[in-house]
């Protein structure tokens, strides 16, 4: 402490870098030494330590004066403390879509995420470091002395970069065009930018009213029954353990007495709620989806509006991530409304007074949409009743890397039979209708799950490095009695899809028709052109 009392800000700006590389860095260093454990690499290990903290210093250097630097000290220590936690659990990546769901996230899905060992990283790495910055006195220089100090640090530390880069090009060059994944981790850098990113697309999404879309649209239709559609959107699943995609355990035998349409190979188009609902929903496709654009656009939902559909959202998990802002919309996550609850409050609770719903409206196509909690994590555990614990032991922890993969697996399938049995009671609940109404019900998941792959937990990785276990989604399809549309949803059950079909797919069920209305991506239509899968390409592009 005497030392730093002695050397002004550069000082503190040179440990704090330091402190910052050797804290919050494990899991850097962790996926680089994976990457380049070989003997010969430890030269450019030190060397990549050295860029590392010589690159932290010099954002400090630049973006921070003697007033600025304690304050901007405090708070970084303890946020970077949370997210090192969170990348050493999990091997998740601080991006801008991971800083939009802890935004979004609700006090639910807090209570999952907490653990002592959480606190223990806050209170240790965070707070402390940030309390002994706050009784740091710093020594007052001059304004053109510190000014003259800073660059000449400045001037070094770039100095020192640019050695490192140009000692081990060859090095470098790999590093920077074959493992981009691996710069995700920089901690607190990646999370300064990602938080900039995120402040900059709201900034985008709010910026005044939002863009119309479809005001010609009209309902093409000779009949004059009325629909009766629920659009569910799934939560965290995984294509490769739903049971009708051929995984060997039974996770989906309650669909198997009704009459559905499976898509085995659907690609999300993006790992986490907060962008993959937005753009589901929205026109934008995988290739030119943004999320703040999105937001900023009218969606399907609103078109459907627009036709006078009756359009009812209902949550059971954290909100509509924007989607139902024009929409009805009701909250199932506490027991004052949902009367199915015990350790948590259950999807199949948003089925209560839906009849009532559709009584009172007499007149116009309705639209129920039910956003699932189905399988969230990391508590999966949590996910269903106990009842349907068949596959044990599960994981009953939300720290997921001190329980078993087969422990973790199996809390997830539990949750996943749960799920099924959750569907299957919505397509009985239509049955009864079919008399009056046109039914149907079009489940999607939203994203999928790491369940401990590769040191993989939970999602909401980059797209361009995702695995497959995050972007392969189930998907399937109840189309009451309309023989019909039974037949064309068969003949694309097993074409590559993905969220770029939803928007399309959705207008056609309400047999919707407008000028950005694109049959090719309606997988009812019986087109040959079914939109981008990322499954069945070489690589996919980045999407935050």
């Amino acid at each position: 402490m005497s030392a730093l009392r002695t050397t002004g800000s550069n000082g503190v700006i040179l440990v704090a870098a330091l402190f910052f590389t050797i804290a919050y860095n494990l899991a850097f260093f962790r996926n680089v030494y994976a990457t380049y454990s070989e003997p010969g690499n430890a030269g450019f290990l030190i060397s990549l330590s050295l860029v590392l903290i010589s690159s932290i210093a010099v954002f400090l250097a630049v973006a921070l004066n003697k007033f600025t630097l304690k304050p901007a000290l405090m708070l970084l220590f303890p946020v970077a403390a949370a997210g090192s936690y969170f990348m050493n659990s999990y091997n998740v990546i601080i991006d801008s879509a991971m800083i939009q769901n802890s935004v979004m996230t609700d006090s639910r899905e807090v209570f999952d995420l907490l653990s002592l060992r959480l606190l223990l990283y806050v209170a240790l790495l965070g707070v402390l470091p940030a309390f002994l910055v706050y009784k740091l006195p710093l020594r007052c220089d001059t304004p053109l002395r510190e000014i003259t100090a800073r660059f000449k640090l400045i001037a070094v530390l770039l100095v020192v970069i640019a050695g490192n880069l140009f000692l081990m090009a060859d090095q470098y060059t790999s590093f920077i065009r074959e493992h981009k994944d691996l710069r995700y981790y920089m901690n607190p850098l990646t999370l300064i930018y990602s938080s900039v990113k995120y402040v900059s697309s709201v900034a985008e999404a709010s910026a005044g009213p939002r863009a119309v879309i479809g005001n010609d649209a009209y309902i093409d239709r000779d009949s004059q029954v009325r629909k009766l559609v629920v659009l569910i959107v799934g939560e965290a699943t995984r294509a490769d353990h739903w049971s009708l995609n051929g995984y060997e355990r039974e996770t989906n035998d309650a669909l198997l007495v009704h009459d559905i349409v499976n898509f085995p190979e659907v690609s999300s188009c993006a790992t986490s709620t907060a962008f993959s609902v937005p753009c589901m929903f929205s026109l934008s496709t995988f290739d030119n989806f943004k999320l703040g654009e999105a937001k900023a656009q009218e969606n399907v939902l609103d078109v459907l509006s627009k036709v006078g559909a009756n359009v009812l959202w209902r949550d059971n998990n954290s909100d509509s991530k924007g989607v139902a802002i024009a929409v009805a919309f009701e909250d199932f996550r506490s027991p004052e409304v949902n009367p199915v609850c015990d350790t948590e409050c259950r999807d199949i609770g948003m089925l209560s007074g839906l009849d009532d719903y559709i009584t009172q409206h007499p007149e116009g196509d309705i639209v129920v949409v039910l956003h699932q909690m189905g399988n969230h994590g990391p508590a999966y555990y949590k996910r269903y009743p106990k009842a349907f614990e068949r596959y044990t032991p599960v994981c009953e922890s939300n720290q997921l890397e001190k329980c078993t993969r087969e422990e973790i697996v199996n809390a997830y399938d539990n949750a996943l039979a749960y799920s099924s049995h959750f569907l299957a009671s919505v397509i009985e609940f239509l049955m009864p209708y079919q008399t009056d109404f046109s039914t149907a019900m079009f489940y999607m998941a939203d994203h999928g799950e790491s369940l401990g792959e590769m040191g993989l937990y939970l999602h909401g990785l980059p797209y361009a490095i995702a695995p497959e276990a995050q972007t392969h989604v189930a998907a399937m399809m109840w189309l009451g009695d309309d023989t019909a549309a039974h037949q064309r949803a068969l003949a694309q059950a097993n074409s590559p899809l993905s969220h770029d079909n939803y928007f399309h797919t959705v207008l056609g069920l309400l047999d919707v028709r407008s000028e950005i209305y694109d049959a090719d991506l309606n997988v009812l239509a019986g087109a040959n052109q079914v939109g981008f899968n990322p499954l069945h390409q070489t690589a996919s592009p980045l999407r935050q």
